[in-house]
């Protein structure tokens, strides 16, 4: 696949917008959680994740819809310029000190948009991967678009000890996202008009009509696809478990953990959580398409949901830096498994005509299911993070989910796919 052109260029195009993704959040974080001129508890780091998330998460789908009507590769062309001026909306925020709602609510627009292009690019990955290969091709994109925007991560961070922890030092190095993002719409440029899709168009003609229907048309699409329901489930379960804990591992950095050995806390503990993050993330990139060649998609499913769910009982509850870590590494990559594995059935067993909106679906669970996740964690965990309750109840929430996924799958009429 890498010596296809179009691939290669899809896949720079995904790598330069993670990339920005990763410095923007990073950056949003360090400004957020350990800026001392900043404070946050857990009720206010999970409307952050409220705030970001779930708006797009209720306009995305129909959103959707004009990636199934319209050319998607004048759509992220277009989305990335508006995406640069965004990002340097929220830096200003940042940068004279306006308030952290105020910086969520510029955040949210960044990410809106940002999760629009990666939709397009998702729903055009087809159009420049022969169909036998959409799995190791989805695979590629996600385990180098994770790498990417961790490094992204990281440089944040580096920038951030270079030029300063306070609002103006946050505030420039969140605006180093507009770099990727003004790179991801110069790459987008070379497509031709109409190459990334769609191929046709069988709409109503009135486009605000297919796109006001765009959540009901997707979650429609959805649906007769028993694999995509499915994983719709496992999916959801995962991302509820990954935002409780995600919002303990953030209050153990910042007030719960002191340094063991080479594990760190603090910031520098949330680097290292993110660096075990993605190599969970890059694992299972290389590993998922062997996985489900082998034992097949239901069984590598399942088998990253039990992950999982051991990861967090085995190597969460200790609540130990190294522990924390290791638990990030499978809980992480287990998700990551899922996912893939839901991109490849969407990719292969949705038409295109339908594709863009049930991505943004997808979109919507994958957010808000986390949003649900940590808000819930926030009402019930201490401020230090140690709640050895919520690990438990969060590691149940894999069994359900994988009970409801091979519950959809086998009683549907089709059978598993």
């Amino acid at each position: 696949m890498f010596s296809d052109a179009d691939f290669r260029r899809l896949l720079l195009c995904r790598l330069a917008s993670q990339w920005a993704d990763g410095v923007f959040q990073a950056g949003l974080a360090g400004a957020v959680l350990f800026n001392p001129e900043r404070h946050a508890n857990p009720l206010a780091i999970a409307a952050g994740f409220a705030i970001i998330l779930v708006p797009y998460s209720v306009v995305g789908p129909f959103a959707g819809a004009l990636l199934d009507r319209w050319d998607r590769r004048r759509l992220v062309v277009i989305a990335n310029l508006v995406r640069v001026a965004l990002v340097l909306v929220a830096a200003a925020a940042d940068g004279i000190g306006l308030s952290n709602g105020l910086i969520y609510a510029a955040a949210l627009l960044v990410m809106g948009v940002s999760r629009f292009i990666g939709s397009g690019l998702s729903a055009a990955l087809p159009h420049v991967v022969e169909p036998g290969n959409l799995v190791s091709g989805n695979s590629i994109v996600a385990t180098f678009g994770a790498a990417t925007a961790a490094f992204g991560g990281a440089c944040a961070f580096g920038l951030r000890a270079v030029l300063g922890a306070d609002n103006h030092g946050s505030a420039l190095v969140t605006s180093a996202a507009a770099l990727g993002v003004l790179l991801s719409c110069l790459i987008a440029v070379t497509f031709t008009a109409g190459q990334l899709g769609p191929d046709e168009v069988t709409e109503p003609a009135a486009t605000v009509v297919a796109v006001a229907r765009g959540l009901l048309d997707g979650a429609r699409a959805a649906l007769r696809a028993p694999s995509v329901t499915a994983g719709f489930v496992a999916l959801a379960a995962h991302r509820v478990a990954y935002g409780a804990s995600l919002l303990v591992v953030v209050l153990l950095m910042k007030y719960g953990l002191r340094p063991v050995g080479a594990a760190r806390a603090g910031a520098g503990g949330l680097i290292e959580a993110v660096a075990a993050g993605a190599a969970g993330l890059l694992v299972a990139g290389v590993l998922t398409p062997r996985l489900v060649r082998r034992f097949g998609r239901p069984a590598v499913v399942c088998g990253g949901l039990l992950a999982g769910f051991g990861a967090l009982l085995g190597l969460g509850l200790p609540m130990l830096p190294a522990t924390i870590l290791l638990a990030t590494f499978v809980v992480t990559g287990g998700g990551q498994v899922v996912k893939l594995s839901v991109d490849a059935a969407i990719q292969r067993d949705v038409g295109d005509d339908a594709r863009g909106r049930v991505f943004s679906v997808s979109d919507t669970l994958f957010n808000v299911m986390q949003v649900v996740g940590a808000g819930a964690a926030a009402l019930l965990v201490p401020m230090n993070g140690r709640s050895p309750s919520i690990i438990f109840g969060t590691a149940l929430v894999y069994l359900v989910g994988l009970a409801g996924y091979l519950l959809v799958l086998y009683t549907h009429p089709s059978g598993p796919r």
